[in-house]
């Protein structure tokens, strides 16, 4: 049996911040690297952030190639959200404001996968 393993590439030095609050530091924070999982297996991809709004929404979006950021899913408020059809299967997430982070799990790796994956911070508007 041949496991194949593929990259999982997460950015944290490139963090998008939607808030017409430019003087507060809202922010997204991401590990640097690689993550390396087999396929079949299940990884989670780590993003904590900064918010002087209570009022926040975190969004996850991939990056394969030359391609446009392609919508994931978003989070309000524990597992209130939207998730995009195609991703509803294996890829889930659930907002914890106490500890400021929004994991990004993804379930049954396949080699489409591989790509670069991004988290947003957005102030929500009521």
């Amino acid at each position: 049996m041949v496991t194949s393993c593929f990259i999982l590439t997460v950015l944290c030095s490139l963090c998008f911040v939607f808030s017409f609050a430019s003087s507060q530091k809202d922010n997204v924070l991401q590990p640097k690297g690689d993550e390396t999982a087999a396929e079949g297996s299940t990884v989670t991809l780590h993003c904590l952030y900064n918010s002087s709004s209570t009022q926040t929404s975190l969004f996850w979006y991939k990056q394969d190639g030359n391609n446009s950021p392609k919508f994931i899913l978003s989070r309000f408020s524990g597992n209130e959200g939207t998730t995009a059809d195609e991703f509803k299967e294996r890829f889930s997430s659930t907002l914890d404001s106490t500890s400021r982070s929004v994991p990004l799990k993804i379930q049954k790796l396949q080699l489409s996968d591989s790509a670069v994956y991004y988290c947003a911070l957005s102030e929500r508007f009521v």
